[in-house]
C-alpha cells in the first residue's frame, strides 16, 4: 500500500531525473526539504518548517544535533506543550545547538552528557532543566533512527536543594492586605490568586466569561485540564464591583489584560511595597492555596480537583505538612497534661503539724536513713588493701572498680 505524503508535501523529479521535495503552504513561499522522502533528514526539516522554524538544507548537516533538536520542535510531543512552556524550552535547547549542533548526535555518549552537566553544575536548577531537555531530544531522536538509545538516562542526576518557590505565610497575607486596601488592583490580584490557587498563565485570563452555575470553568494552559473551581464567597465579594465587559479580572490601568511576565514582576514589587520577604511571587501564592486546603483537612485527590496538579506526588508534600502540624499540636499537649507540674494537688498547708504518730514515725526513719548514708565513703586505696584486712573489722562492698568504706559500729 502507497504510503501517503505529510501534509502540504510536494514531490517530483526535476529534467535530470532528481528527486525534489518542497513544502507549500497556502499563502506561503515553498521550502525546499531533503531528500529521500521519509528520511530522518526530511522528518527534521519538515517538522521544524511545520513549526514556523524553517532551515536550509546547506546549513543542516545530516544527523547533528541541531538536527535532533529542529526535528523534536516538529514532533507531536513538542507541539502539545502549552505556548509558554515550548519558548522557555526552546531557550535552553537553541543556546545548547548554538555550541554543540554540528556534533553528530549518534555519537554522544552518557560521559560527554556528564561533561556538559558539569559545565553548569554552579546552576543546579539550569543543570537540571539542561538534562531533561536534552532526555527529550535524544527519545525523539532514538524514535526517528537518529540513534539506538538515549544517553541521558544512564548521566548523573543534578541535587537540587532549593524548595521552590517560597510559599506565603498567613501573615504574608495580612501584611499584604494591610498595604493594600480592597479598592486597589493589587489586592484584587492577591485575592484572585489565593482563593482559586491558579497558576499565572491562567490567572491573568479568568473574567467572568468563565463564571458558569457559581463556579469558575476554565481550562489550564499547562495541563489542559479543565477546571471546575467553586467561586468563594469572599472573593466573590472582591469581584462585585468588577466590569463585566472586561477582558479579565486582573487588568491594567488601561484596561488590558496583564501579560504572564509583567504580572509576576507587578506581584512581587506589591509584595515588596507591603513588607514581605524576597521571593514573593504569584506561585507562592498557588502553593498558599495548597497549603490552606491541606490544613482545612482536604485530600490530595480535592485539592487536585482545585488546583489542577497532574503528579499526586506534589500534593501530598502539602497533606503531609498540614499533618505533620496537627500531630505536633496533639503532642505537644499531650505531654503538657502528662507532666505539667503546675496541676498537680497541692500539699495540705497543716500536713506534717498533726499528732499523726504513724506519719512522725515515717519522718524519724527517714531522718534516720540520711545519717546512715552520709558516713559512706568513697574510698579507692581499701580496693588493693581489701583482701589483707580482716573480714570482721571491715566489710567492704564493690561497686565498679570503687570501694565504699564503712563503719563497723553501724553494720553490727
Amino acid at each position: 500500500m502507497r504510503q501517503r505524503k505529510p501534509k502540504y508535501v510536494n514531490e517530483y523529479l526535476d529534467r535530470h531525473g532528481r528527486s525534489r521535495i518542497y513544502l507549500r503552504r497556502p499563502g506561503q513561499g515553498q521550502i525546499a526539504l531533503p531528500t529521500p522522502l521519509y528520511s530522518p533528514d526530511f522528518w527534521t526539516a519538515y517538522q521544524a518548517a511545520m513549526a514556523d522554524k524553517p532551515i536550509k538544507t546547506s546549513q543542516l548537516k545530516a544527523g547533528s544535533v541541531s538536527a535532533a533538536i529542529l526535528g523534536y520542535y516538529g514532533s507531536a510531543e513538542f507541539k502539545a506543550l502549552a505556548p509558554s512552556t515550548m519558548t522557555t524550552y526552546r531557550g535552553i535547547l537553541d543556546r545548547f545547538r548554538e555550541k554543540h549542533g554540528d556534533a553528530p548526535v549518534a555519537g554522544m555518549q552518557t560521559k560527554h552528557v556528564n561533561m556538559i552537566i558539569d559545565s553548569v553544575a554552579d546552576t543546579p536548577s539550569a543543570a537540571s532543566n539542561l538534562r531533561k531537555r536534552l532526555s527529550a531530544v535524544m527519545n525523539y531522536a532514538v524514535s526517528v533512527g537518529m540513534r539506538s538509545d538515549n544517553p541521558v538516562t544512564t548521566a548523573k542526576r543534578v541535587k537540587i536543594k532549593s524548595g521552590g518557590h517560597r510559599t506565603w505565610t498567613e501573615e504574608d497575607i495580612a501584611a499584604f492586605r494591610k498595604q493594600w486596601p480592597e479598592s486597589t488592583p493589587q489586592r484584587l490580584a492577591m485575592e484572585v490568586l489565593l482563593y482559586t490557587g491558579l497558576r499565572r498563565s491562567d490567572a491573568v485570563h479568568l473574567g467572568w466569561r468563565h463564571v458558569i452555575s457559581g463556579a469558575f470553568v476554565i481550562t489550564a494552559q499547562k495541563t489542559k485540564a479543565e477546571l471546575h473551581i467553586p467561586v468563594h464567597t469572599e472573593l466573590a465579594y472582591y469581584l462585585r464591583n468588577c466590569p463585566t465587559d472586561g477582558p479579565a479580572f486582573i487588568q491594567t490601568s488601561y484596561g488590558k489584560a496583564r501579560s504572564e511576565k509583567a504580572f509576576s514582576a507587578y506581584i512581587s514589587e506589591a509584595a515588596e511595597k507591603a513588607g514581605l520577604p524576597f521571593g514573593s511571587s504569584p506561585h507562592g501564592l498557588r502553593k498558599a492555596a495548597c497549603r490552606r486546603l491541606a490544613e482545612a483537612g482536604c485530600t490530595a485527590m480535592e485539592i487536585m480537583s482545585i488546583t489542577g496538579h497532574t503528579d499526586i506526588r506534589e500534593v501530598e508534600r502539602y497533606c503531609r505538612e498540614a499533618a505533620r502540624k496537627g500531630l505536633a499540636v496533639v503532642a505537644m499537649d499531650k505531654m503538657q497534661s502528662g507532666f505539667d507540674t503546675h496541676r498537680l494537688p497541692n500539699p495540705s498547708p497543716g500536713l506534717g503539724e498533726s499528732d499523726d504518730i504513724p506519719l512522725i514515725l515515717l519522718a524519724q526513719k527517714s531522718d534516720w536513713r540520711s545519717r546512715q548514708d552520709s558516713h559512706l565513703i568513697y574510698d579507692r586505696s581499701a580496693f588493693n588493701s581489701a583482701s589483707s584486712r580482716s573480714s570482721s573489722s571491715i566489710r567492704t562492698s564493690t561497686f565498679g572498680s570503687a570501694v565504699l568504706k564503712q563503719s563497723p559500729s553501724k553494720w553490727q
